[in-house]
């Protein structure tokens, strides 16, 4: 198993299984690495690779639940990738403001086109005002209007 120095590790009530075979469906580059299963056959914890990082997870009943004060970021080139993501991450989830969802299981997620970034740290505090003035709208995250607000001037 690849050696990673600091792991998310997500811990669920007992959907940890239900979880890391969804996460293995919806992005293309992953890999379940673990399943460790107990006597009764039911899953205890395992190791996903996504996008060549790490992710331990475990059932481990109903003393934890998930905070949107921690999210995982994912850094999207296009909007079809935002779309696909936003889809599939949301789906029986909740959908939020400014490119954040919470995907079924409560874990929170921000799906975001680099552009944004580029967009908001641009010297033209007009240009990047005028972007994050236009994102604070959004729900998904849409590339072709962050566009036509950063060409406002």
């Amino acid at each position: 198993m690849p050696t990673q120095k600091i792991v998310t590790f997500l811990t669920f009530n007992d959907q940890a299984e239900a979880a890391i075979h969804f996460y293995a469906s919806v992005f293309e580059n992953s890999k379940i690495i673990s399943v460790n299963k107990l006597p009764a056959g039911n899953m205890i914890s395992g190791t996903i690779e996504i996008e060549g990082q790490l992710f331990y997870l475990l059932n481990g009943g109903p003393y934890f639940s998930f905070a949107q004060g921690i999210s995982l970021f994912i850094n999207c080139e296009s909007q079809q990738e935002v779309d696909t993501l936003w889809e599939k991450l949301s789906a029986d989830g909740e959908i939020q403001s400014c490119g954040w969802l919470k995907d079924k299981f409560g874990v929170s997620w921000q799906i975001i086109p680099t552009v944004l970034g580029i967009f908001l740290q641009d010297k033209n505090r007009v240009k990047a005002g005028n972007v994050m003035k236009a994102m604070l709208q959004m729900k998904k995250i849409e590339i072709d209007q962050l566009q036509q607000a950063y060409d406002k001037e």
